[in-house]
């Protein structure tokens, strides 16, 4: 995921907003008793989904791949007074320990979290989106973006992360041996051709594809 200097990322989040103090306590949290507390959004990442809340302003926001709920709690920030944002997590374990950071943020009245499969659940859904976040398995990738482009307003925007899988994506003999960095290869290849949105991959992290639905 590191992709520049150590020192100018450090640099970069000291010249960022800081992130509240229930973000704080959940990235602590998740360091602490969970596993792969590197797939968690982070400082610079979520100051920059806030960002791009904020100036959407969202009615409705759909994120596929809660995690410990951090991204969530950032996008949550810059939604309508009478937005909601519905979260999806196929992993019930972790369930006990999202609820009550989003029971005390003050948008919790807005949060909907749902377990159980994506694919399953979206089409359940009778909401118009307007900001998607994609951040779960990473092989069905394409699977939501097809089952949500046509479901999307015009300017909606889509969001999917680890787009770049840690430079796997540069790496041929990754990409034919490994199927999680041949679905992102083929995804981003994918969304650069679709006449449909205009993209921009941005490598923050560990890569966010930004789209907007034409």
């Amino acid at each position: 995921m590191e992709f520049i200097d150590k020192k100018l990322a450090d640099y970069s989040e000291e010249h960022t907003t800081p992130e509240s103090q229930l973000l704080a306590k959940l990235s602590r949290d998740t360091h602490a008793n969970v596993l792969a507390p590197r797939m968690l959004s982070g400082h610079l990442q979520g100051r920059l989904l806030s960002m791009i809340s904020h100036i959407k302003q969202p009615k409705a926001i759909l994120e596929i791949g809660t995690y410990t709920g951090y991204a969530a709690l950032c996008l949550a920030e810059g939604l309508a007074t009478d937005g909601v944002l519905h979260t999806i997590d196929i992993n019930e374990e972790l369930e006990s320990r999202i609820r009550p950071f989003f029971d005390e943020s003050k948008y919790a009245h807005q949060l909907h979290f749902h377990v159980g499969n994506a694919l399953h659940i979206i089409p359940t859904l009778n909401v118009v989106f307007d900001l998607v976040f994609i951040d779960a398995d990473k092989q069905n990738y394409a699977a939501y973006y097809d089952m949500m482009i046509e479901r999307l307003p015009k300017g909606a925007i889509i969001i999917a992360d680890n787009v770049l899988w840690s430079g796997k994506v540069l790496d041929q003999t990754e990409i034919e041996k490994d199927a999680d960095t041949r679905a992102l290869d083929e995804f981003n290849t994918k969304i650069t051709y679709d006449d449909r949105v205009e993209n921009v991959l941005l490598p923050v992290r560990d890569g966010l594809m930004v789209i907007r639905k034409k």
